[in-house]
């Protein structure tokens, strides 16, 4: 559930998605993503030489100056896939041994 609106700063080639974009000059306060500026380091594709990507922390999502206002109340308290939480990173292992 995403509860927090994040202003984002991009121009109009950054991908439309809410918890995650990827694009060039793409501005944000870097307190609130995990912002990857060289995708090669994490094996993502690169548009072009300036792709970056932004992730959205915990309960954050992505808005854009205009018209933030309605679009962070349309969005907000709304179930959206992506980002970086603990429920989407970890993934659980098991091992089974034969018994003797």
């Amino acid at each position: 559930m995403v509860t927090k609106p994040t202003l984002v700063k991009a121009d109009h080639t950054a991908s439309q998605g809410i918890r995650y974009k990827y694009g060039r000059n793409l501005n944000i306060n870097h307190k609130e993503v995990f912002k990857i500026e060289n995708p090669h380091d994490y094996f993502l594709p690169m548009f072009d030489v300036n792709t970056q990507y932004i992730i959205a922390r915990d309960s954050k999502f992505f808005v854009y100056s205009n018209q933030y206002n309605k679009y962070s109340n349309i969005i907000k308290n709304s179930f959206q896939h992506g980002g970086i939480s603990m429920e989407e990173m970890i993934v659980p292992l098991v091992s089974l041994k034969k018994k003797k």
